[in-house]
C-alpha cells in the first residue's frame, strides 16, 4: 500500500511538472512583469483551445498532488 501511494504521488508530480512546462508564458520581459499581472488578475486575457485544456489539467493535477501528499504523510508515519 505504501509503495502504491508513493508511485501514485510520483506520477502526479511528474505529470504536473510536464503540464506546467508545456504552457507558454503569460508575459515576457520586465514590461510583462510590471503590467502583465494586472491583466491576468482581472481576466482580460481569456484562455482558449489548448491553453484552456492545459490550464484545467494543471488544476486537476495540482489538486491530486496536494491530496496525495497529505495522504502519504498521514499513512506513512
Amino acid at each position: 500500500m505504501d509503495i502504491f501511494l508513493k508511485v501514485l504521488l510520483l506520477i502526479f508530480s511528474v505529470g504536473l511538472i510536464a503540464v506546467v512546462l508545456l504552457q507558454k508564458g503569460k508575459s515576457a520581459g520586465l514590461s510583462g512583469a510590471i503590467s502583465g499581472g494586472a491583466e491576468h488578475l482581472f481576466g482580460k486575457s481569456k484562455a482558449r483551445g489548448m491553453e484552456l485544456v492545459l490550464q484545467r489539467v494543471t488544476v486537476g493535477l495540482a489538486a491530486g498532488f496536494f491530496i496525495m501528499s497529505i495522504i502519504v504523510a498521514v499513512v506513512i508515519k
